[in-house]
């Protein structure tokens, strides 16, 4: 009897059409030798199919301009299929158990996420997606500052400086030259972004390496609350209030309409200080669709609704947001 595929990981993508340069968003689920896409999560049959036997995967792929967390699937048949998460951890995830996932037909394995291989540190196999974390804790990562240059203010930023003065105290690297390919590694990587014009010139290719070890070169997280104030003629923006939060969640969810009462699926961004969340369409565009200010509300679960047509979950969680005006 022929087993079952099994299932990996599953939830909301965003995939560029293969026919149309349009991105949609698509439950997709992840098998043991395979992708399959659906247009929603309830659907039996899927759209498409990706077979994973001898093919490839590139991630980040940043041939689109502003879009970020985007990776390329190219199958044996050389079809490029791209997919967009909603936050760099999740691309993350996609693409480490995507990658197994070949490996392990490839050397005739069953997908398991127990690693045997020794934990041996060497600076060439360093886990940049470990590497971020530490560098993100709120006690002993990378301090954000308010820095203030040009008669503009960068808020949750650092420097280039503060960033390899904390991988030499961390025992990261050997010397500040290794933390300059390390640090470069993480912004072509895009965990860190640049900001200003001195840290863009240099990720743009106009120095001798992409990151600065310099004071004022500033550098911010990529999934932060950063923002930038005063007049700028670079692509920094002048953030409302709304927007000066910390981000402390974001994924995507299904939302229901105000008018039409029909469910959609957005991107959500939940930040605290002042609590706010935003949603966003999430195939595409950069300015969110609408804004909770969470202070008063009240969340509430609606309640579990059995889905007998859903063949992923046993039922669907529904909670609302109740807004004191």
């Amino acid at each position: 009897m022929e087993r079952e595929p099994k299932r990996i990981r599953e939830g909301y993508l965003v995939k560029k059409g293969s026919m149309f340069n349009t991105w949609k968003p698509m439950w997709v689920v992840l098998l043991d030798d395979g992708i399959e896409f659906y247009k929603k999560k309830i659907d039996n049959n899927p759209k498409g199919m990706i077979p994973l036997k001898g093919s490839s995967i590139s991630s980040p792929y940043q041939d689109f301009g502003k879009r970020m967390f985007v990776f390329k699937l190219t199958t044996a048949k050389q079809q490029d299929h791209f997919f967009q998460a909603a936050y760099l951890e999740e691309r993350d995830a996609w693409v480490r158990d995507i990658r197994k996932a070949i490996q392990c037909i490839e050397g005739g394995q069953r997908f398991s996420r127990k690693s045997t291989r020794k934990s041996i540190r060497l600076p060439e196999t360093i886990n940049l997606s470990a590497l971020y974390l530490s560098m993100k804790d709120s006690d002993k990562g990378v301090k954000e500052l308010k820095l203030e240059k040009d008669k503009k203010v960068f808020n949750h930023c650092f420097t280039g400086s503060c960033v390899i003065d904390w991988l030499v105290s961390n025992n990261a690297i050997r010397n500040r030259k290794e933390g300059l390919m390390l640090a470069s590694s993480l912004l072509n990587e895009g965990y860190l972004q640049a900001a200003g014009d001195i840290s863009k010139s240099a990720a743009e290719g106009l120095t001798d390496t992409p990151f600065l070890d310099l004071p004022d070169a500033y550098y911010y997280f990529a999934d932060s609350g950063f923002f930038c104030e005063g007049n700028s003629s670079d692509d920094d923006v002048v953030l409302k209030e709304e927007f000066r939060g910390t981000v402390v969640k974001q994924g995507c969810l299904l939302k229901q309409g105000h008018r039409r009462k029909n469910w959609k699926v957005r991107k959500f961004i939940l930040r605290e200080d002042p609590a706010y969340l935003h949603y966003y369409d999430p195939a595409g565009g950069e300015d969110p669709l609408g804004a909770i200010h969470l202070r008063g509300c009240v969340v509430t679960a609606v309640e579990d609704i059995p889905d007998g047509k859903d063949k992923h979950t046993n039922s669907s969680v529904v909670f609302a947001v109740h807004v004191h005006i």
